[in-house]
């Protein structure tokens, strides 16, 4: 059972967005398309694949045209993840890769035991980049950056936390660098999920002129006559959400 080189099996945590979550037990050089579609059950709600991240915080995410590729060491570290503690996090075309790689960064910056600099400093530096970006802030500047610091931190970090931390920044740059173009660019989170860059948009032929989002907003910034459609104020919003959840004609959108 298993390669030439990974014999056996290996236990993963499959979770995320798939059918079927849980621990499953596969023979080393099973493809990720066959654990994903076959075992997991694929994405539910006819979503596309859009990654899957191996290895836990510090692995890296592996995009769809990788899915053949079979599960042993050597080769999830030649894509720029690992196998780690076995975890298998799957996103769909929902998922905002730029977000994703923060939010692992923020997991690993706070485990650092601070005892060498670039792990310590390095990836403290890398998160408040990725705020910015996600923020709408950043610059292209900052993804030259980016690289430049989790690469360094890779090879002068002491420990197996530091080393691996930039993985899935590194990885998503390698993969989705034009969902961070799009952020620093364009101004603009292609999965909608980045709140800074997201604005509020009544649809007017959906809107009855209920005013029910208009009351349920806690900075007034949506106006309007009865039975009439009404206006977001994009210099007022808050991005809160509070008018898409009470809407009950599904009339406003964020993009």
């Amino acid at each position: 059972i298993g390669t030439e080189k990974s014999k056996g099996t290996k236990v993963f945590a499959l979770g995320g967005k798939i059918t079927n979550t849980g621990l499953v037990e596969v023979p080393m050089g099973i493809t990720l398309r066959e654990v994903i579609y076959e075992i997991g059950g694929g994405i539910p709600n006819g979503k596309k694949f859009k990654a899957v991240q191996t290895g836990g915080p510090s692995g890296g995410c592996i995009p769809a045209e990788h899915l053949d590729t079979p599960i042993d060491y050597d080769t999830l570290t030649a894509l720029g993840s690992m196998m780690g503690s076995g975890g298998m996090i799957v996103m769909d075309e929902d998922t905002c890769m730029v977000d994703v790689a923060r939010f692992y960064l923020d997991f690993t910056r706070d485990e650092s035991c601070g005892k060498c600099t670039p792990c310590r400093i390095g990836t403290k530096r890398m998160l408040e980049i990725l705020d910015k970006i996600v923020e709408g802030k950043g610059t292209l500047e900052d993804l030259d950056k980016l690289e430049e610091l989790g690469k360094q931190i890779k090879a002068t970090s002491l420990c197996g936390l530091g080393q691996t931390a930039p993985n899935p920044v590194l990885s998503t740059l390698k993969y989705f660098r034009d969902e961070y173009i799009a952020h620093v660019v364009n101004k603009k989170c292609p999965a909608g999920v980045c709140q800074a860059l997201l604005q509020y948009t009544i649809i007017e032929e959906k809107c009855k002129g209920c005013g029910l989002c208009a009351r349920q907003c806690p900075v007034n910034a949506i106006s309007g006559q009865v039975k009439s459609p009404f206006k977001i104020d994009p210099e007022k919003c808050i991005k809160c959400g509070a008018c898409i959840e009470k809407c009950p004609f599904k009339a406003i959108v964020k993009k």
